[in-house]
C-alpha cells in the first residue's frame, strides 16, 4: 500500500512560478496583508492533517464502510474523531466571512487545502464539501434567520451540509420532481418526499446536518420554473445554543445507504422526508438558480477530485515503476548488476506514468487557475465571472475524464499487483468512477458548455478567453507557441463550426458536445503546459535539477502525445451526427425482441 505525500513541491511551483499568488492576492480588496509566506505555513499545516489524520483511514475506512441502523448511519472507525480534529483545527471556517465565524481568507486557497485532503481521504472530504456548497448557498441566498441559526454553525464545522436533489423518478430532469412544500401557520414549511443519492445525508460526526432540499410549492408551475428551495434541519431546537440532548428530531431519515462501488466511507442516502420541517430559501418557485450556487461549488469540488484521482495515480505508480524490476531495457541491461532492470526503462510504462503525469500536473495548473477566478469573480470582475462559467463545465467534465483515465493506467503499471486490493490501485479507480456521473455526467457538461456557454452567448466569452490566451504568447517559449497557437486557432474554428451546425440542425450540438468539451480540455491544458514548461525553461538556466527537467521533459510529451488527440476529435466533430442518429427508436427495440 502506497503512502500519501502532500506534493508540496509541484503546488508551490504553480502558486509561485506560474501563477504568482502573491501579485494576485495583493490585487484583491479583501485580502490586505496576505502573501504567499502565510499561505505556506496554512499549506504545511494541511499536508500534516492530511498525511497523518486523513491518510491512515482512507484504505481502513473503504475496508470498513458505513454502518446503517434505525437509529442512524454510523461511520467507519476513527472518522467521527477525524473530523472533531477537523472542526477544532478551524479547516471549515478559512474563505467565510468573519461575521459568521470564518476567517476571511480566499478562496483560492480553501481549494489547495481541498486538494491535499482530498487527496488524503477523497470519502472523508466528500461531508467537508458539501459542507461548503451548502454554506455557499446560504451566504448567497439566506435570509437573516437562517443565516443566524444556521450558517454560522455550518461555517464552524460543527453542522454540515447535503444537497437534497435526485429522487427515484428524476435524476438529471428535474421536471419530474415530486416532493412537496405546504406552508404552516409559523411560516415554515411541511416537506414530503423521497430523496436519493444523498452524499453524507446522515451520520455521526456532526450534531446537525442541514439539509439544502428542492420541493415544489401547490400550484407552482409545471417543470422547472415551479422549483423552490428549503433548508430542512436533521434536529430542530430553540436555539443554537443547546447540547442537542433536548432537541427535537425532525421527520427526516435515512432509510437505506446505497451499496456502491467505491467510496465506500461515505454514506449515500436514500432520505425519506415524512412531513419534516423546512424553511423556504428567498423567493418561491426559484431554487433552480439557488441551488446553482451550490451546484456550481460542488462541479469544482469534482474538478479537484480528477486532480486527486492522477495525483493518486501518478505517486502509487511512479514509485513503483522504480522500484519494481522486470525485463530488460531493448537498448541493453541498464542495471547489469542486476537480475532486471527496474520497469521505468520500458517505453510503454513510461507512456502511461507520463500521461498520468501530464494530466496530474495539467490538473492542478487548470484548478489554480480558476481558484484565482473565484477569487477575482467575489471582488467583482465581470469577466472572471464569465470565464469561470465557461470554464466550470470543461474543468468538472475534461479533468474527471483524466482523472479516471490516470487511475486505470496506475493499474495497468502495477500489472496483476494492481488488480489487488493491497495495492490501493484498484480503489483509486473505484473511487474515481463516480467523478463523471454525478453533479451532471459528462455529456450534461458538454450541453452546459456549448448549449448555454457557448450558443447562447453567441461565442463572446470563448473568444474572450481565447484573446487572454493569445496576449500570453509573448512568454511562452517557441518550442510549445506554435504548437499551442495551432490548437488554440483550431478550438476557435471548431467552435464556429459547431455554432453552425448546430443552428442548421439541433442534433449537431448534442453528437458534437462531448467531444467540443474534451477538445476544449485538451486545448486549455496545453496553454497550462506551455506556460509551466517555459517557465521551467527559465528556471533550469539558474537551476538544473532534476524536477525542471522533468517539468520540460513532460510539456514535451503533452504537445507531442497528448495533444494530438485533438486531431481526431476534430475529425469525428466534422463528421456530423448522421451516424449517430440516422437509426429508429424501433431498430433499437427490434434488437431486445
Amino acid at each position: 500500500m502506497s503512502s500519501y505525500k502532500a506534493p508540496l513541491k509541484e503546488i508551490s511551483f504553480i502558486m509561485n512560478d506560474v501563477f504568482d499568488f502573491d501579485y494576485h492576492y495583493s490585487r484583491l480588496s479583501y485580502t490586505e496583508g496576505l502573501n504567499i509566506e502565510t499561505c505556506d505555513a496554512v499549506i504545511n499545516e494541511a499536508s500534516k492533517f492530511s498525511e497523518n489524520v486523513l491518510a491512515p483511514l482512507h484504505y481502513s475506512g473503504d475496508e470498513e464502510g458505513c454502518h446503517w441502523s434505525v437509529d442512524g448511519v454510523k461511520m467507519p472507525k476513527g472518522y467521527v474523531d477525524a473530523y472533531k480534529k477537523y472542526v477544532e483545527a478551524g479547516w471549515p471556517t478559512l474563505s467565510m466571512p468573519s461575521e459568521y465565524g470564518g476567517q476571511d481568507l480566499p478562496h483560492s486557497l480553501n481549494i489547495i487545502i481541498g486538494e491535499l485532503m482530498g487527496q488524503a481521504n477523497h470519502a472523508f472530504m466528500m461531508t467537508a464539501a458539501l459542507s461548503s456548497g451548502a454554506r455557499q448557498t446560504l451566504l448567497a441566498h439566506g435570509n437573516d434567520f437562517q443565516k443566524d441559526k444556521y450558517l454560522t454553525k455550518l461555517v464552524t464545522g460543527e453542522w454540515t451540509g447535503t444537497m437534497c436533489l435526485t429522487e427515484p423518478q428524476c435524476g438529471s430532469d428535474l421536471s419530474f420532481l415530486k416532493t412537496k412544500a405546504n406552508l404552516n401557520e409559523d411560516g415554515s414549511y411541511t416537506i414530503t418526499g423521497t430523496k436519493i443519492y444523498i452524499s453524507a445525508g446522515d451520520h455521526d460526526m456532526s450534531d446537525n446536518i442541514v439539509h439544502i432540499v428542492l420541493a415544489k410549492l401547490p400550484g407552482s408551475p409545471d417543470g422547472t420554473k415551479g422549483i423552490s428551495l428549503f433548508l430542512v434541519p436533521k434536529f430542530l431546537s430553540s436555539s443554537v445554543e443547546v447540547d442537542h440532548k433536548n432537541d427535537i428530531r425532525n421527520k427526516v431519515h435515512c432509510g437505506s445507504i446505497e451499496k456502491k462501488m467505491g467510496i465506500h466511507a461515505s454514506p449515500t442516502c436514500v432520505l425519506n422526508f415524512d412531513g419534516a420541517i423546512g424553511y423556504l430559501i428567498g423567493e418561491p418557485n426559484k431554487g433552480l438558480k439557488y441551488m446553482f450556487t451550490f451546484m456550481n461549488s460542488a462541479r469544482l469540488d469534482t474538478s479537484i477530485q480528477g486532480l486527486t484521482h492522477s495525483e493518486l495515480a501518478l505517486q502509487g505508480s511512479l514509485k513503483y515503476c522504480i522500484e519494481r524490476e522486470a525485463g530488460r531495457s531493448l537498448r541493453g541491461a541498464q542495471s547489469p548488476d542486476r537480475p532486471a532492470d527496474p520497469l521505468i526503462v520500458h517505453p510503454d510504462i513510461r507512456r502511461m506514468l507520463l500521461t498520468i503525469k501530464s494530466f496530474a500536473e495539467g490538473s492542478r495548473a487548470f484548478i489554480y487557475y480558476l481558484s484565482q477566478l473565484s477569487d477575482l469573480e467575489k471582488d467583482g470582475d465581470v469577466l472572471a465571472e464569465k470565464f469561470m462559467g465557461l470554464l466550470t463545465p470543461i474543468s468538472k467534465g475534461f479533468l474527471t475524464e483524466c482523472g479516471i483515465e490516470s487511475a486505470n493506467l496506475g493499474i495497468q503499471i502495477y500489472g496483476g499487483h494492481g488488480y489487488i486490493r493491497d495495492m490501493g490501485m484498484e480503489q483509486n479507480l473505484r473511487d474515481a468512477r463516480i467523478s463523471t456521473l454525478y453533479e451532471g455526467t459528462t455529456g450534461i457538461q458538454a450541453l452546459d458548455l456549448l448549449g448555454r456557454k457557448i450558443l447562447l452567448d453567441s461565442g463572446k466569452t470563448l473568444s474572450s478567453f481565447v484573446e487572454t490566451i493569445r496576449l500570453s504568447y509573448k512568454d511562452i517559449d517557441k518550442r510549445y507557441l506554435d504548437k499551442l497557437s495551432s490548437s488554440i486557432d483550431q478550438w476557435e474554428s471548431l467552435s464556429e463550426h459547431v455554432m453552425k451546425k448546430s443552428l442548421e440542425n439541433i442534433d449537431e450540438l448534442g453528437s458534437s458536445a462531448f467531444d467540443f468539451l474534451m477538445y476544449s480540455g485538451y486545448s486549455i491544458m496545453a496553454w497550462f503546459w506551455a506556460r509551466m514548461g517555459s517557465k521551467a525553461i527559465s528556471k533550469i538556466e539558474q537551476n538544473n535539477n532534476s524536477f525542471y527537467r522533468l517539468k520540460i521533459e513532460t510539456a514535451e510529451f503533452y504537445f507531442n502525445k497528448i495533444l494530438p488527440r485533438n486531431l481526431s476529435i476534430d475529425n469525428q466533430i466534422r463528421n456530423g451526427s448522421k451516424s449517430l442518429m440516422e437509426s429508429t427508436i424501433s431498430d433499437f427495440k427490434e434488437q431486445i425482441m
